[in-house]
């Protein structure tokens, strides 16, 4: 089976202060902006839809409204805050991550660990778990976040590792933990964190 992994540069707060809000402005906004992805989505899921599960315009109105959920379409929701995070952020070139077969992101974790780095890991956006507010998903979209401090500890890691870790591991992962040095350097310019949601 083959995942994707879509990464954000956002100002984590923003987003999180999405849920729950009630900016009526903003639900039309990212409708608006989303509209042709909102259709295509919907014809995507349109079996779950059939049985029960919200639209993803009526989901995004649920996550904005604080609520109510149906925790057994809690998929729909977790997409809706997707959506959010993308209309507030800016999404981070990722090809080495999307797609990826099962086990990938524990690979690049282990590669990471030998450059001694552990202030962050792509395992996060597997395991980390949706904001408070929002039903957990029972299967995906996982969604997990980078504090821009750990983003800085995280590439200062990388910094001080050598020539000599780098050439030992293997060569895709190395480069998908470049893509990530690039994620963090991009989040630190800005002052802002990185959300990421595995699909």
């Amino acid at each position: 089976m083959s995942f994707g992994l879509s990464v954000y540069v956002i100002d984590l707060a923003v987003a999180r202060g999405a849920i729950g809000s009630g900016d009526e402005k903003q639900r039309r906004m990212i409708g608006g902006r989303f509209k042709r992805r909102l259709a295509a989505d919907d014809s995507h899921f349109s079996f779950e839809i059939e049985r029960g599960a919200p639209t993803r315009y009526e989901a995004l109105r649920a996550v904005i409204d604080g609520g109510p959920y149906d925790e057994r379409h809690a998929f729909q929701y977790a997409y809706a805050y997707q959506l959010i995070c993308e209309f507030h952020g800016r999404p981070c070139f990722n090809n080495h991550f999307s797609p990826f077969k099962s086990g990938w992101l524990e690979r690049v974790d282990k590669g990471m660990a030998a450059l001694g780095i552990d202030a962050a890991t792509v395992g996060d956006f597997m395991y980390g778990g949706l904001p408070p507010g929002l039903p957990r998903p029972d299967d995906l979209p996982d969604y997990g976040e980078w504090s821009v401090d750990q983003c800085r500890r995280a590439l200062a890691q990388w910094e001080a590792s050598t020539p000599e870790q780098r050439q030992a591991l293997d060569r895709e992962v190395l480069e998908a933990i470049e893509s990530c040095t690039q994620w963090w350097r991009d989040a630190i310019a800005v002052g802002r964190g990185v959300a990421g949601f595995v699909h």
